[in-house]
């Protein structure tokens, strides 16, 4: 793509290196922002390098914070005692948009995966055991991807697991609603007629 000025070119590419965004849509983008005013455009610019300089990690759940703990850790309102596990802040904020979970979570930073060379210790499993056994968790919810890494990582945290009084569930899996019986793989439908419900519970 010839472009007229480099200083152009440079935004182009910066912002093509953005997931899903390619040279086409950067070059929308950039032309976009000159058709701004230029404060409004050096504040796009200061809000996103204010982002990621001051952005932090909550050293209880490891969910994106704008302190050492992060809002839902510090909301009394939510139940304390009910952790929610999941792979990455992108699975928080999905959860959290549909209201109907008022525990708190725990990111782990993706699940063990080994040809992939993600093993426990690049996890944040360790410090999940240790609120495990500090704070007199409950219920642990896991809400990981249904496959087979996303069950070894929850089957090597159960085995980590030192308290037997907390109760460990998993979401429901089983066929998406509008989806073709006939495309579901083995194990999704294995999973949907063993954890079949009684038609009252979702049928109104």
């Amino acid at each position: 793509m010839q472009l007229p000025s480099s200083l152009l070119e440079n935004a182009v590419a910066q912002f093509a290196k953005l997931p899903g965004i390619g040279k086409k849509t950067a070059l929308r983008l950039v032309l976009h922002l000159l058709k701004q005013d230029v404060s409004e455009v050096q504040l796009f610019g200061e809000t996103i390098a204010k982002m990621r300089r001051d952005i932090r990690f909550c050293q209880r759940c490891h969910n994106i914070s704008d302190g050492d703990i992060c809002a839902i850790c510090a909301n009394s309102q939510r139940n304390q005692r009910v952790i929610c596990v999941v792979e990455n802040i992108r699975d928080v904020i999905a959860i959290e948009s549909t209201q109907q979970f008022n525990g708190t979570y725990h990111v782990l930073g993706g699940i063990i995966s080994p040809l992939d060379g993600i093993g426990p210790e690049q996890l944040t499993i360790e410090s999940l055991i240790n609120r495990i056994a500090q704070e007199q968790v409950e219920e642990l919810v896991f809400a990981l991807s249904p496959n087979i890494q996303g069950d070894t990582t929850i089957y090597y945290i159960q085995k980590k697991m030192a308290s037997p009084d907390c109760k460990i569930t998993t979401i429901a899996r089983g066929i998406a609603f509008g989806g073709e019986l006939e495309y579901a793989d083995e194990m999704t439908l294995a999973r949907s007629i063993a954890n079949r419900l009684p038609v009252q519970q979702y049928v109104k």
